[in-house]
């Protein structure tokens, strides 16, 4: 469990500063980590949409290792659509499947059973846009998380800012986040493949339940 808290923050952020972040599906334990160390955030809408990222995908620890979990999308103006825009594919029964990998990977975690029914509801749920589904999952996980920083999205595309307050970029599955330290904590499968960081929040919400907070707090970012 994690107890102690250290004071390594993002410290180029100044009380009126707002991050801004894609939406992400079941998002990183980093996204969560620089919510929680910044006065406010809002979530991007009108940026065109990235395949192969995070925005429709998520990562979590099963009996074979890291597996990905990827939401099948509609892009209804082709390669240009809005993340505002993309729509949710039912072609395949796709919330059946990820909740089938999530329950098998998690029910052994010692909280798993705690947020189990709340999580399920939002897999036997049909949403027609992406931004939609992955706003009500994120407003939940920031409930349990008990991040006071309210959910709000951009009016308009926002222009390239410094990298300390415009991560959208550069949370990405393709690379391994530099200049952060994430602590140890237990996972279920850590004696076969190791400790694997920075999965999805709920690798770390099913394994540490209400210490998830705490440990946002211990992540280290480190100037570079």
């Amino acid at each position: 469990m994690i107890t102690e808290r250290n004071n390594n923050r993002e410290d180029d952020l100044s009380e009126n500063d707002t991050i801004i972040l894609s939406s992400f599906y079941l998002p990183p334990i980093e996204y969560f980590a620089r919510i929680i160390n910044a006065p406010s955030f809002k979530v991007e809408l009108y940026e065109n949409y990235l395949k192969q990222t995070y925005r429709n995908r998520c990562h979590i620890y099963t009996a074979n290792g890291k597996l990905p979990l990827s939401i099948p999308v509609h892009k209804t103006y082709g390669n240009h659509t809005l993340i505002k825009d993309i729509e949710i594919s039912y072609m395949e029964n796709w919330q059946a499947n990820h909740w089938g990998a999530i329950e098998s990977a998690y029910n052994k975690s010692p909280f798993f059973l705690y947020y189990r029914d709340d999580l399920k509801k939002f897999y036997i749920t049909t949403w027609e846009y992406l931004w939609e589904f992955n706003t009500a999952l994120n407003e939940f996980l920031l409930k349990k998380l008990k991040i006071k920083q309210a959910l709000s999205f951009t009016e308009d595309y926002i222009t390239t800012l410094n990298d300390t307050i415009d991560p959208r970029y550069c949370i990405t599955p393709k690379e391994d986040s530099k200049g952060i330290i994430f602590p140890k904590y237990y996972q279920v499968f850590e004696s076969k493949f190791g400790f694997i960081p920075n999965l999805s929040i709920i690798d770390l919400l099913f394994n540490e339940g209400p210490e998830s907070t705490n440990y946002l707090k211990n992540i280290s970012f480190i100037k570079q």
